[in-house]
């Protein structure tokens, strides 16, 4: 039976083709054109040879479901080559993937440099976990660029970006800080979830982990919670380690659903990335908007570094609306009928959230009124961008005390 493209062939290809074709082989599967979902703790050797050809070095127990099957292995080497990395593993979720990198690399005694509009559970994991292993950890400004350089220690063994950061969406300069970190011997770690691996390369700019919550635009459809982690030849070694000490591994069935999503992520990506730049675009314009947060838009500070470092935009962005009491901000979100008010992003349906002022202690925040994040989804623009009108509109009469200086300079 003639086979797909091998990992060797698919890196010249096209995204979307090697999208559609890597990670799987029908012919080790009886010609599935799918990866089959393998459930199992136990595997079987049929001889005694067979069993000790199968122990790893460092690893004598790598026979055992917990550390993959060939569905796992399908999809961490479908990762591992759309990132560009060595070797790619999976975690339960988002959240497992950033913090058992992180203690993969790290020991007692290390700093360790994160931006401060990192993902917030993430923050919370630095500040109060790795605190109780004797690991100091630091906020930069995420706009520091190679500026990092004041702050690194010869302690100092992970310097830690995102980028969009979250919730307030810098941009930072990943080439330049990734320089300056890894002249002073520390791991650069990534936390790719915004731009997914076809925006985004990692690799070429300087990291050595790369996090992905695969629960957002990689499983694509909210109905499954995944993270992955892909690493270099330099961090491999520490990053398996690291996931095999700490038991980390992740069910067949979210696995698969992972799989399934990557057949269709150049798709929804570019839909997601034309939507969410239009809606941002009008929220721009609109007078009860103070701020849009996207680096899409020619105005935003870190649109050249976006220009220059990556390939498209996700749906994902924020708006500062104008100071408006909580009736009106009740009234634009209970108005909304495509949007749905919930937790994560980078399914197919578009999400608001309200969000609380952004824990800061490197750059600090400030906006005068309430933040809102915005998820667009993979309804129609213009039925989406109506919806939002609309609800600005139903705030607007539910109480602003004044009208918005933007609202006269636009009248007049």
């Amino acid at each position: 039976m003639r086979t797909h493209p091998g990992a060797a062939t698919t890196g010249t290809l096209h995204p979307s083709t090697m999208l559609t074709h890597g990670g799987r082989n029908p012919a080790d599967h009886c010609g599935m054109v799918n990866t089959p979902i393998y459930r199992g703790s136990t595997i079987l050797s049929s001889t005694l040879q067979e069993w000790e050809e199968r122990k790893q070095p460092d690893n004598p127990y790598a026979s055992y479901g917990r550390f993959g099957t060939p569905t796992t292995h399908a999809l961490q080497d479908l990762v591992a080559q759309a990132e560009g990395g060595h070797g790619a593993l999976v975690f339960p979720s988002g959240l497992a993937a950033c913090t058992h990198t992180l203690l993969s690399l790290l020991r007692a005694g290390d700093h360790v440099l994160l931006p401060d509009s990192v993902y917030g559970p993430t923050r919370s994991f630095a500040t109060h976990v790795l605190a109780r292993f004797g690991i100091e950890a630091e906020f930069y400004d995420p706009l520091i660029g190679a500026g990092i350089r004041q702050h690194l220690r010869a302690t100092t063994r992970v310097v830690y970006v995102e980028s969009p950061g979250s919730c307030t969406f810098e941009v930072q300069d990943i080439p330049a800080i990734a320089a300056q970190a890894r002249a002073a011997g520390a791991y650069v770690v990534m936390d790719n979830t915004w731009a997914t691996p076809l925006f985004f390369k990692p690799f070429e700019h300087g990291v050595d982990v790369s996090i992905q919550a695969a629960t957002k635009y990689l499983v694509g459809h909210s109905d499954a919670i995944l993270g992955v982690a892909t690493a270099n030849r330099r961090a491999w070694p520490l990053l398996q380690k690291g996931a095999h000490d700490f038991g980390q591994t992740s069910g067949a069935d979210d696995v698969f659903l992972v799989l399934r999503g990557f057949r269709t992520l150049a798709l929804r990506m570019q839909q997601h990335w034309d939507t969410g730049l239009r809606l941002a675009q009008l929220l721009a314009e609109h007078p009860m908007v103070e701020r849009v947060m996207h680096p899409g838009l020619p105005g935003d500070p870190g649109h050249a570094l976006w220009k220059r470092d990556f390939q498209g935009a996700s749906g994902l962005f924020a708006i500062a609306l104008q100071p408006l009491p909580r009736r009106a901000l009740a009234a634009f979100f209970d108005s909304l009928e495509l949007f749905g008010i919930g937790l994560s992003w980078g399914g197919y349906e578009s999400l608001v959230l309200p969000m609380d002022p952004p824990t800061r202690t490197a750059r600090p925040w400030s906006a005068p009124g309430p933040l809102v994040r915005i998820h667009a989804g993979l309804e129609a623009c213009q039925d989406l961008a109506a919806d939002l009108v609309h609800a600005l509109a139903k705030a607007r009469e539910h109480g602003l005390s004044q009208t918005p200086a933007r609202q006269v300079a636009m009248s007049s």
